[in-house]
């Protein structure tokens, strides 16, 4: 079984039921994206949505998201999943892989990614893959609904 990792340029359905599939393994309260959110998303400006393939089906599914400040270009790895199904054949790995070589062509300085202490195997893979933990502080505000 190979792993095959591309960007999304087309928004199929393949790739929304993949999508349908795989948001809620990642999150129980984010809303499911249909056609027109997943377009909005592969065509945001500093993003690049990433799929990966086994044996042709989609498995996975990572964002990197790019972008310039004072100090540089950075990028931030955003939302890996892999299907429950296809875990431990290597899909995270040759996605966030895909994703700091894509980085690094671009010129970014560092490439960041947050994740729960709870995914356990998610952790020993990032730091497998040369990430190392940062002695910091992730702040969130949740900006209010508007009525």
């Amino acid at each position: 079984m190979s792993v095959e990792i591309e960007a999304v340029r087309e928004v199929t359905d393949e790739v929304v039921k993949a999508f349908g599939r795989l948001l809620p393994q990642l999150s129980r309260s984010a809303p499911a994206l249909d056609v027109q959110g997943i377009r909005e998303l592969v065509a945001f400006p500093g993003n690049r949505v990433l799929i990966a393939r086994l044996d042709g089906e989609i498995v996975g599914t990572l964002t990197l998201v790019t972008f310039p400040i004072p100090t540089g270009l950075r990028a931030w790895v955003e939302d890996v999943v892999v299907d429950s199904s296809a875990r431990g054949h290597g899909v995270g790995a040759a996605l966030t892989r895909q994703a700091v070589r894509l980085a690094q062509a671009d010129g970014a300085r560092t490439v960041d990614l947050t994740s729960r202490p709870s995914r356990a195997a998610a952790n020993r893979l990032y730091e497998r893959l040369g990430f190392e933990v940062r002695d910091s502080k992730v702040y969130r505000f949740a900006v209010p609904a508007e009525d």
